[in-house]
């Protein structure tokens, strides 16, 4: 059942980036400013590296092993690994689930789209951080970070309660 949720985020995060693509083609395109207060913005942009543009700098080269092929292998074997034990909770294998999902996602992009990852969400961090926007991002990237967390959660709170 879990694996139902990893087809879901792969759908609508394809889904919602080609409909970013098919109505703004051009990346730097300021969509919608959602609230009328800066809060939540619809801006497409481009990623050609991974998460927060890490590797932006890297060589083309290198960008097929260390984009594509490591983050497949990564995936493989955390789905090797779902499968093969009985540790994980119900909710750790959502978690899983949805980072699988989004890994996905984002792979495709990579794979398909020679102009980088769509992202289209920007979001108002209010100075945290010293950041003042959020690094902008998709379903994908949402879904791995939230799951992540929920991962973390998880592993960490039956931690405290057996100390």
């Amino acid at each position: 059942m879990p694996f139902m949720l990893t087809g879901l985020i792969i759908f609508f995060d394809q889904i919602s980036k080609a409909f970013i693509v098919a109505n703004w083609p051009k990346p730097g395109t300021l969509i919608k400013d959602v609230f009328d207060n800066g809060f939540l913005i619809i801006y497409h942009v481009r990623n050609k590296a991974i998460a927060f543009s890490l590797g932006d700098n890297i060589p083309q080269q290198f960008r097929l092993p260390l984009f594509v092929i490591v983050p497949i292998i990564v995936l493989i074997l955390l789905a090797v690994y779902y499968f093969k034990t009985s540790d994980f909770t119900f909710i750790q294998r959502w978690a899983i689930a949805g980072i699988i999902g989004g890994g996905i996602g984002n792979i495709i992009d990579r794979i398909f789209r020679r102009d980088g990852v769509v992202d289209f969400i920007s979001v108002k961090f209010y100075g945290i951080f010293g950041m003042e926007r959020w690094p902008t991002f998709n379903i994908a990237d949402s879904s791995v970070v939230v799951c992540c967390l929920l991962l973390l959660i998880t592993m960490i709170i039956p931690q405290k309660q057996a100390e």
